[in-house]
């Protein structure tokens, strides 16, 4: 029987509490209390300004009934705004505030930080290459999450360089 420390799943949920912990860390010493999801829907709103909730669900690879809890709390918290969409008055679009605009390009250095930490026992090849590979492992399995990525063509797919 194979090893814990030499299997993927294990590995990957490890990683995983590693990075949360680092990011929580980092972003907590920089004055911010926000979560690894709720920097990555901020972060994906700030680049698309006026996405729906369903896109953004799919961009960061979550549930819409997780998304709208993650929504909920930025827009108490004074970081988005949720408006009616002019297309379809049922569905609303997201926008960032100045404030989120302004908590984003403070906690920046922090998140870039935590990237470097995660990865801190590989050099700057490896690290690359660990990159490279998790996207590569991510894209080839996407459809089997409960929640596959998407709306951004392209992206998961592993870079040859």
């Amino acid at each position: 029987m194979r090893r814990l420390k030499d299997r993927p799943g294990h590995l990957a949920r490890r990683f995983q509490q590693i990075a949360v912990a680092v990011f929580h860390a980092e972003v907590g010493a920089a004055g911010s209390d926000l979560t690894p999801v709720q920097y990555a829907a901020l972060a994906e709103i700030s680049n698309e300004p006026g996405l729906d909730q369903a896109t953004l669900a799919g961009r960061i690879a979550f549930d819409r009934a997780t998304t709208t809890g993650v929504i909920d709390r930025l827009e108490k918290k004074g970081l988005l705004l949720r408006e009616v969409n002019g297309a379809d008055r049922r569905a609303r679009v997201l926008r960032i505030t100045e404030e989120g605009r302004s908590l984003l390009s403070r906690i920046e250095p922090a998140v870039e930080a935590a990237q470097r930490i995660m990865l801190g026992g590989l050099d700057e090849a490896e690290a690359a290459e660990f990159v490279r590979l998790l996207r590569k492992a991510v894209a080839g399995s996407n459809d089997l999450s409960r929640a596959p990525r998407r709306g951004v063509s392209g992206e998961l797919e592993a870079s040859e360089g």
